[in-house]
């Protein structure tokens, strides 16, 4: 059991049967009354954010929480399959749990694979991947400030926002916590 004075983002605990990762835990004591600990708990398997407050006294279970190097293999229908590489076990990745980060996946790409409880809950990318520009208005000639954006369609499909000097053709790396062009990769 773990003291919920001790919370920090990112733990994962179980709570009424089901697995929550720790979004923000604030230690919170009022005048005349006994200290608690506010959070914001993300339901690992539905997605769907709550607000607890518990009692600074209380204690909740601590999730079984794990990762595995993993390389993507391919697209099987409505799921992704992934290798893990320690013995080679293929997984099936739901595009649920993907979400958007599918946008990320390039063949043979490597991952983390995020377990709670011995099912993927999660895939952690790396934090910057180079992609190739597939699509964006040409720029001009002198466009080098890269103050003023336009948007860029990327090879896996996702668009981003890139400065004037990027072309079609043109390496970039970008951010995969937030979709941000980074800066271009040399060819």
């Amino acid at each position: 059991m773990l003291p919920v004075n001790d919370l920090r983002k990112g733990d994962a605990i179980i709570l009424d049967g089901e697995t929550y990762l720790v979004v923000d835990a604030h230690f919170h004591r009022a005048q005349q009354r006994k200290a608690n600990v506010k959070t914001k708990l993300k339901n690992m398997l539905k997605g769907n954010m709550i607000e607890k407050t518990f009692s600074s006294t209380e204690s909740v279970e601590e999730a079984d929480l794990s990762y595995k190097k993993a390389q993507y293999l391919y697209e099987e229908g409505d799921s992704y399959v992934f290798m893990i590489l320690d013995n080679y076990e293929q997984v099936h990745v739901s595009a649920d749990i993907l979400g958007d980060s599918k946008y990320y996946l390039l063949d043979s790409c490597e991952v983390d694979l995020q377990y709670i409880n011995d099912e993927v809950t999660a895939v952690r990318f790396p934090i910057h991947v180079i992609l190739e520009v597939t699509y964006t208005e040409p720029g001009f000639k002198g466009d080098t400030t890269g103050s003023t954006l336009k948007p860029a369609k990327l090879e896996t499909g996702i668009e981003v926002n890139v400065p004037l000097f990027i072309n079609i053709g043109d390496k970039i790396k970008v951010d995969t916590r937030d979709d941000s062009y980074v800066e271009r990769v040399n060819k």
